[in-house]
């Protein structure tokens, strides 16, 4: 067998365009920073399932820069220079290479770049040449532009969500590689995209929700015909860019004719599928009453607009300051440092009194003053036990349990992404035990709780990662786009290639 070289580096995140707050270096410290060498280290997620197939095909892999963070608002444009230099001078230095793999995201944006994966894609292009293969692998809820389908061979997305498959995503993406590089096959991509811009409330990959019809619907076609690859998108609705849109990329086997085909029939059922894809939503005080009703708990309330893992900071108090009011026992989290900081210099045991919410994204609401006891304090971290992160350490910094009447509060220092309910847990906070417990995720909330949660209500609050963006101001993005504008007569798909 022959024995290749192949580069592997990235930058990824996930970003925020209505609110959340920059992204600097320090981001990418907190969670993963890795460079040359270190890389071969990494052993899970997307990163780990390409290593996996390079060692299996005993190719030599030529590491880069692997820059992993939490989503938040854009990423600073010092920072993203320092990593995109990075990279690229680590490449040059690793010429010749036969391919290149980028594990990506597909929803990042920078301070001035609106594109970055498609920047970067574009520029390994100029250093390699139009010869090498580049695969990159992105997740389901990117914004796949024309700069990506223009200057990779392939673009393969995660096909699970809630996200279990990462590492089995890098090992599809290497393989596509390694198959091209053998001679076993030639890729040609196609995406169709229609503009439907939905949450990802209804956006799971199984059971019947209206993605997962898509989703199979789409894979059942790899293997068939030449199909090498389907991808389906549910595009991260937070960006605000001109040409946004869900659908599929296909790719085949030396057939673009056909890849784009069915890559727009897969859009058009996307287009039919609309308007099952938008939430039912309550107030928070809608939400609790209709709780008291339910005997038991949990009662799980997804405050979806205040998501760190789409970009929000976290520090939402619109259904906390509603718990506190109806005076019910619950658990809820906010990211306050500011708030954090004094739990730790009072004490355990300690009743303080503090303004708390909407300091570090202010646009969203005001700090409410809440009287509290200190419970528990703690340093914040904590360990995935899946997910994109498996294994990885999350860092909320110094945090704290403040008990506000029968509601207790996870206070935290940064925001982090939540995958089950790794956070509450590290501070003995039990949810199976809570009448109430907020989750700040759209998603994930049916890993962490379905299997214990009595009900579950989908709230309408403010902040940057709404259940719907029926009633968001875009600046960018113009009409028409679902779900405000219902019908568009003459509608065909968009495609790229």
């Amino acid at each position: 067998m022959s024995r290749f070289r192949v580069a592997i580096g990235s930058i990824f995140t996930e970003c925020n365009q209505l609110g959340g707050v920059v992204i600097d270096l320090s981001w990418f410290e907190r969670y993963t920073l890795a460079r040359g060498e270190d890389i071969l280290d990494i052993d899970s997620g997307v990163v780990g399932g390409m290593l996996n197939i390079l060692k299996d095909h005993q190719t030599d892999p030529a590491p880069l820069i692997f820059a992993s963070t939490c989503p938040g608002g854009p990423i600073a444009s010092d920072c993203y220079a320092q990593l995109k230099a990075e990279l690229l001078n680590r490449l040059k230095t690793a010429l010749p290479v036969d391919g290149v793999l980028l594990p990506l995201h597909g929803a990042a944006t920078v301070e001035d770049v609106d594109d970055p994966e498609g920047d970067l894609i574009q520029s390994v292009r100029e250093i390699v040449g139009a010869q090498i293969p580049i695969v990159a692998t992105l997740d389901l809820h990117a914004h796949v532009t024309a700069d990506m389908v223009r200057h990779a061979d392939a673009l393969v997305a995660w096909e699970t969500y809630p996200h279990r498959d990462t590492y089995t995503t890098g090992e599809r993406g290497a393989r596509l590689l390694m198959d091209t590089l053998e001679g076993k096959c030639r890729p040609q991509m196609a995406m169709a995209k229609v503009p439907v811009i939905t949450s990802a409330i209804r956006g799971s990959t199984e059971g019947n929700d209206p993605f997962a019809d898509l989703m199979r619907h789409a894979k059942s076609h790899e293997g068939q015909n030449s199909i090498l690859s389907t991808s389906v998108f549910l595009i991260h609705p937070y960006l605000d860019q001109a040409d946004m849109g869900s659908g599929c990329v296909v790719v085949a086997d030396g057939d673009l004719d056909r890849a784009e085909s069915l890559a727009r029939e897969v859009a058009t059922m996307y287009w039919a599928r609309r308007f099952d894809l938008e939430p039912e939503a309550f107030t928070p005080a809608e939400a609790i009453e209709k709780g008291r009703k339910i005997d038991a708990g949990p009662i799980v309330l997804v405050e979806a607009s205040d998501c760190c893992g789409g970009g929000a900071v976290g520090d939402s108090i619109a259904t906390l300051s509603a718990l506190i009011e109806a005076k019910v026992t619950g658990i809820v989290q906010v990211v306050d440092p500011e708030t954090a900081a004094t739990c730790h210099q009072a004490g355990v045991g300690t009743e303080i009194t503090v303004p708390l919410g909407h300091k570090l994204d202010p646009r969203w609401g005001k700090p409410i003053t809440v009287t509290g006891r200190v419970v528990r304090l703690g340093d914040g971290r904590f360990t995935y036990t899946g997910g994109i992160w498996d294994g990885v350490e999350g860092e909320m910094g110094p945090s704290a349990i403040l008990a506000v009447g029968n509601v207790q509060i996870l206070v935290a220092s940064y925001g982090t992404y939540d995958w089950l309910d790794e956070q509450y847990r590290s501070l003995n906070l039990d949810p199976s035990a809570a009448k109430f417990v907020v989750a700040k995720n759209p998603m994930n909330y049916r890993i962490a709780y379905g299997e214990i949660a009595k009900q579950v209500f989908v709230l309408n609050t403010p902040g940057p990662t709404p259940p719907t963006v029926r009633h968001v101001k875009f600046r960018n993005l113009k009409r028409p786009y679902f779900p405000l504008d219902e019908e568009i007569p003459g509608l065909t798909p968009v495609i790229l290639r």
